[in-house]
């Protein structure tokens, strides 16, 4: 089979490896349908996860058809329509236990093992460990586009950013940072009454997509971008802060705009150490979240893809086949300059 294959930081190659099998009873093989590319395969190509090592198959994100079963898997058969999402888990754990898979001990003692601690998504097959507990059904109108931002992009959004923000209704919302994640942010807002939605990049494209998924304002990012949002909320600032860019400056944005009794909810994945004005920030009774997603929303946002609630389909902007691989990657690692958000890449 064919497969995206990290080769050190750098280098990657799309080419042939020995084909995905059942290593274990509680296995399936996928067959990989629709795939994306997540920041953090950049992250990994920069050479910033030293965990993923020479020869692994990139990728954590498919939808796709089951092709083999492991004797001890109940609840998926060959023919079945999946979607495998960045989280596995073992159902079993401590960490899974508390509904905490994003930390599951079973393999390497965390959750996100494709692309990183075993071969990924970015390839014809995929071995899915713990299937019955992992993967999930993809409903009949929900099509394979739509459900592949339900493997990563927008449970992260919604979980790490909405619901660890704690958004109720009636609320003030700036998200800092329009990307993907950012967008499938605002995109979910709505689902706990946000009433104000500020929607805070330098990018002017996304701003415009940021309007399209539910932003009732926008604000270039700059020097004036805290007082735009001071004025904007009669001097008081914002009852949630989402940072979804993942560098000092917005997470220091994203603090400048909460009110006291807020939170600032950080999405972004931090490469270096950021200096926060806790001695300004402690008075003012500010909660600061982070994390990584679990993906257990997953079941709800299906339901809300499957109604119409949720446009999952608006995240994809361009679109690419599997011996395009090289060109996809070169769309996304320079999003900003290609007017990207998500790509969607499938088997021709």
């Amino acid at each position: 089979m064919k497969a995206l294959v990290y080769h050190g930081p750098g280098r990657k190659a799309w080419e042939d490896v020995p084909e995905a099998t059942v290593q274990e009873p509680t296995d399936v093989v996928v067959r990989v349908d629709t795939t994306t590319i997540c920041g953090t395969d950049l992250h990994i190509l920069h050479g910033d996860v030293a965990a993923v090592t020479d020869g692994r198959i990139l990728g954590h994100e498919a939808v796709g058809t089951v092709t083999a079963a492991g004797d001890a898997v109940k609840g998926f058969a060959t023919g079945d329509r999946v979607l495998v999402p960045a989280i596995t888990k073992c159902g079993r754990c401590e960490y899974c236990q508390r509904g905490m898979p994003s930390h599951c001990q079973t393999v390497g003692g965390i959750g996100w093992i494709f692309g990183h601690l075993i071969d990924g998504t970015q390839a014809e097959l995929v071995r899915v460990p713990y299937a019955d507990t992992s993967l999930y059904a993809v409903p009949g109108n929900v099509t394979n586009e739509q459900a592949i931002f339900l493997a990563d992009s927008l449970p992260t959004g919604y979980e790490v950013g909405v619901l660890a923000g704690e958004v109720r209704p009636g609320d003030t919302v700036a998200v800092v940072g329009a990307g993907a994640v950012g967008l499938a942010a605002i995109l979910t807002t709505g689902l706990w009454g946000a009433s104000r939605v500020i929607a805070i990049d330098a990018n002017k494209f996304r701003l415009e997509k940021a309007l399209e998924f539910g932003a009732t304002d926008v604000f270039e990012a700059g020097q004036g971008t805290a007082g735009d949002v001071l004025a904007l909320t009669d001097g008081l600032g914002v009852d949630v802060a989402i940072e979804a860019v993942g560098f000092p400056e917005t997470l220091l944005t994203a603090a400048s705009l909460v009110r006291p009794g807020g939170t600032i909810a950080n999405i972004g994945v931090h490469g270096v150490p950021v200096e926060l004005p806790m001695q300004d920030m402690w008075i003012k009774n500010v909660r600061l979240t982070m994390g990584l997603v679990d993906t257990v929303s997953i079941p709800t946002l299906l339901k809300m893809v499957a109604s119409g609630r949720i446009p999952a389909e608006k995240m994809g902007t361009h679109s690419f086949t599997f011996d395009q691989m090289d060109e996809a990657y070169g769309v996304f690692g320079n999003a900003a300059a290609n007017s990207a958000l998500k790509v969607i890449i499938t088997q021709a």
